[in-house]
């Protein structure tokens, strides 16, 4: 179901329905989806944050040439495992094993297993695992952890935003000339910019950074940047998490074009006051 444009008050517009999944779906169910996945998350830490600790493990190529190892396989198995033993309705689509369970659930789990793999293979310790619990094709969970960095970002649609503990919400910034920016670059850039807007962008800003991957958009949902661009080359998994936590942290998400649709290739977020 194609997801229209957001207004700045947090709500975005599901079909003709003004709300949010929060007002249709149970705040203790959610709760409850909610501990499961901060388990999920803990299981998934222990096999990362092993993996990237001992420098054990082997870099290969997939289709699209992106990399991956034995431990993003590793740590989506560990994620599958538990969801799918704990929520049998439930499916589950990660971005290494695919789609498993039944294919007309209405609750789906979609999983990153580690977001920033470039990252992880080069000992950098900006990854996370995303982990997302959808209905009825609507993100309503998310939960991004980053153990490397001992960060943890949660929230579900019924509830407010959490880093560590502690309830975080987006900044007051309103206009671009005082703004933070931070905005992912990679070759396909100037083919979805020709006119070369993202650069008059970077010159209209206070501070420009690239903190790139989750990270960025998690610093949104803090109130530490105020805008995050992921231009191009993204998939649902690394998107679906974030949703949910920016959003309840009183931000907005959309693609590049304005259209919030977490199943774009681009990702933008802000503190709803700047876009």
């Amino acid at each position: 179901m194609p997801i229209s444009r957001p207004s700045n008050q947090n709500k975005f517009r599901f079909g003709d329905l003004k709300i949010m999944p929060g007002d249709f779906l149970d705040s203790k169910l959610l709760d409850a989806e909610l501990q499961l996945a901060l388990r999920v998350a803990d299981a998934a830490d222990a096999v990362s944050l092993a993996g990237f600790t001992s420098r054990r493990f082997s870099v290969m190529r997939k289709a699209d040439k992106s990399e991956v190892t034995e431990i993003d396989r590793a740590t989506e198995t560990a994620i599958t495992n538990i969801l799918r033993a704990e929520r049998p309705d439930h499916s589950v689509f990660g971005e290494e094993h695919g789609i498993v369970g039944p294919a007309d659930a209405k609750f789906q789990w979609v999983i990153d297993p580690i977001d920033g793999t470039s990252n992880f293979v080069r000992g950098v310790p900006v990854w996370a695992s995303l982990i997302a619990l959808v209905h009825d094709n609507v993100p309503v969970l998310g939960v991004v952890s980053a153990p490397a960095m001992r960060m943890r970002w949660w929230a579900h649609s019924a509830g407010d935003a959490f880093f560590n503990g502690d309830k975080i919400r987006v900044s007051d910034v309103a206009e671009l000339r005082g703004a933070s920016l931070s905005i992912t670059v990679n070759k396909y850039w100037h083919d979805v910019d020709p006119d070369g807007l993202l650069e008059k962008l970077q010159r209209s800003v206070s501070r420009v950074r690239g903190y790139g991957d989750f990270w960025q958009h998690m610093l949104v949902a803090q109130g530490a940047v105020d805008v995050a661009i992921d231009s191009i080359g993204l998939a649902p998994y690394d998107i679906a998490a974030l949703v949910p936590i920016v959003l309840q942290a009183g931000g907005i998400c959309t693609d590049r074009l304005g259209v919030a649709d977490w199943r774009a290739n681009s990702l933008v977020t802000s503190n709803s006051l700047l876009h």
